[in-house]
Formats: structure tokens, sequence, C-alpha cells
């Protein structure tokens, strides 16, 4: 029988230990007619691991704009794709959002195939509350805007999660010190589920310190995570809040100006905001 409407599965991969690759995974990559993937040899490598053999086509960050429109017409016709990332779950820092919007828009049918994730590994692991908590991604490389991006998320009650750079690590935290303070509770887990294996935790200067002494903290895949801000007792210094605000919406764009007047004051981030605009209203 002629299939007459395509599946996409979306297909977790290994982290690390090839071991992770579930039973329902590999069924999913030996019957898929195509695998999309981050990168083919990555796959390719993973795949011929585990004694599978199916046709590849890359779909990554530089691609995948011109080349959904030609998958989601084979699944039109009957296709079952694959959709992998290099490493985990597709579309969590990684390319396919647009090709599961398409297809879902389509009317094709989406399919998970759930496995290993270091977004969720790390937090498993961490020891760091995990009712609440924020995936942030990779931080800007520029100090700038990383010291802005963390202003915004330095009275946030939320677990953080990030994904780093090694390269990068010693900037990052020297920048959390700066903006979050230097007590924050933090946690590096790095290269989950290979060999290296390690995992850090301390306060965020004691992982500053750390990373400094040893280089091997600065090497290998890293998830990074951060205790959320304490939450505030009251309604925070109005009054400082009002001499405040003036000075620094005088200098700064309104959502700078209420994350720093937030963090200062103890004020919420939409009071300090409200009170931002009408400051930069006051200044026109």
């Amino acid at each position: 029988m002629t299939r007459t409407a395509g599946r996409l599965d979306v297909v977790a991969t290994p982290i690390g230990n090839l071991a992770d690759l579930s039973a329902r995974a590999k069924a999913a990559l030996e019957s898929a007619d195509l695998v999309a993937a981050e990168d083919t040899r990555h796959t390719g490598a993973l795949l011929a691991a585990c004694g599978i053999s199916r046709p590849l086509l890359s779909l990554h960050d530089y691609n995948e704009r011109a080349r959904v429109a030609g998958i989601v017409e084979q699944l039109q016709v009957g296709k079952v794709v694959a959709l992998v990332s290099d490493a985990g779950t597709p579309l969590l820092s990684d390319p396919g959002y647009s090709l599961v919007r398409e297809a879902a828009a389509a009317g094709i049918e989406v399919r998970a195939i759930p496995g290993p994730s270091a977004l969720t590994a790390a937090l498993s692991i961490a020891g760091l509350p995990t009712d609440r908590f924020a995936f942030e991604g990779f931080l800007p490389a520029s100090s700038a805007a990383r010291r802005r991006a963390l202003a915004d998320l330095a009275r946030d009650t939320r677990t953080l999660v990030f994904f780093e750079a090694p390269h990068r690590i010693v900037e990052v935290l020297t920048d959390l010190a700066a903006e979050f303070g230097p007590g924050r509770p933090a946690v590096i887990a790095r290269e989950l589920t290979k060999t290296y294996e390690s995992i850090y935790r301390g306060t965020v200067v004691e992982l500053l310190q750390h990373a400094n002494a040893d280089p091997n903290l600065q090497r290998g895949e890293i998830v990074l995570l951060v205790g959320g801000a304490a939450e505030q007792s009251g309604e925070g210094d109005h009054a400082l809040l009002a001499r405040l605000m003036p000075l620094l919406a005088a200098e700064l764009p309104p959502s700078r100006a209420a994350a720093i007047a937030a963090k200062v004051t103890g004020v919420s981030r939409d009071a300090a905001y409200q009170a931002a605009l009408a400051c930069a209203g006051k200044n026109q």
C-alpha cells in the first residue's frame, strides 16, 4: 500500500555515550526514508556505529530556510523523515524549528522520539531547584552584550541554565559575579555522559577561582546552571527608586535602567520599568 501522508520524527540522539540511544530512536532511524542532520558527517558516524545506512541530508542554521520546502514536499508524498541534531534533542539550541513549524502547518504528523538532552541531564544532577527553571541557551559572545543580558536576568528567581563555550567560561563567570553577585550558587556540568564527565559546584566566585586554576575546566562541552535570585521579602525601596531612576533614565534606555534599578532597590522589574518609562517621557 502506498503511503499518502508522511511523518516527521524528531529524534533525540546521544550527547556522548552511544549506549544512550534508545531502541525506539534506533528503530526510527532505521525506518526513515531520509535523515535530516545538522552535520551529515557526525550523524553518518553515529549511524555507522549502530549498523544503520540511510540517506542523509544536511539541515543546519545556514541552510534550513532554503531546505524546508523541499523536505515538506517529500513528507507530503508519504516520506518519513527523521530529524536529528549533532547531539541531544533537536531544537534545543539546535536547528529544526522552521522544519517542525512548517511540517505541522502543512498537516504532517510530527512525532517526538525523546531521549538524551544536556539540558535535562544537567538539571537532574546539579542539586539546584528544578521546580522552575529557564533555559537561556548561549549568552552573547561580547562582554558588553553579555553583561546586559545578565543584568536583565539578575533578579529572576528561577534556576537559569546556559550552554557555554569552554574558552569563554572564565569571562562568563567574571561577568556573572559582577551582575549576580559573587555568592550566587552555581554548577558547571562538563562533558556529560563522556569519559571525562565532571561536575563542579559552588558559588560563582568559587567556580571562577576553580576555572582559573584548572585548565581542564576550560575544555569540553559545558552546561552552566545558576541558582535563582532570592525572593524579595518586601516591595523594595521606592524612595531610593525615585531618586535613582532620573539619573539612570537620562543615560540609559528604559529596559536597562529598569534592570539596574530593580537590582539595586529590590523593587519589582515591572515597577522599575514603569518608572523608567515615566522618566523617559519627561526627558523628551
